[in-house]
């Protein structure tokens, strides 16, 4: 099972993020990573088509805005063919400094994707984060549509957060493949 990650990074946090999700989901038999890492910076985004399995990172800019990377593909997504594919989402913002438009790049990109038939999977807890606002959160505000984290308030919640998250996916996809 190979899982490609496509993320976008300006302040390394994003790329940070995506290793240790790597490192955390491990190695094969081959003791080669279970994850590909692809920085779409350097990578079309239509790569992630030969991966059955795709994690995409995000961070959300200022007021809601995407990071550039993502912003400068973001009409490449919906060129893509993601029916069968599993999909899951992290996203890094600030809860504290944009409480108003927290992980909001987050929920843009998922509202991307699901007209394009992935399964999402890995929605996580709202709780235990203070915020006002954010388009990421599913309709009874009690998930988000991926990962969340902040590296700038909640940075010792981190590593903690992408190992549980690791091992729901894993329950996830388990759970898909048996169907």
């Amino acid at each position: 099972m190979k899982i490609g990650l496509f993320y976008g990074s300006t302040t390394c946090y994003t790329e940070m993020a995506a290793e240790k999700i790597q490192a955390t989901l491990g190695e094969n038999e081959d003791q080669q990573p279970i994850v590909e890492l692809h920085n779409i910076k350097d990578q079309p985004l239509s790569h992630c088509l030969k991966y059955d399995i795709i994690i995409f990172g995000i961070s959300t800019w200022d007021y809601g805005e995407l990071q550039e990377d993502w912003e400068s593909t973001w009409d490449d997504i919906s060129q893509l063919d993601l029916q069968g594919k599993i999909v899951a989402l992290y996203g890094m913002g600030d809860q504290v400094g944009y409480t108003d438009w927290f992980q909001d790049a987050l929920g843009l990109l998922f509202q991307q994707i699901i007209p394009l038939g992935a399964k999402v999977i890995g929605f996580w807890p709202s709780q235990g984060y203070e915020f006002n606002a954010s388009k990421a959160l599913t309709e009874d505000n009690s998930h988000f549509v991926g990962l969340a984290l902040d590296e700038d308030n909640q940075y010792n919640d981190s590593d903690q957060r992408i190992t549980q998250w690791c091992e729901q996916l894993l329950t996830e996809i388990l759970a898909l493949i048996d169907e």
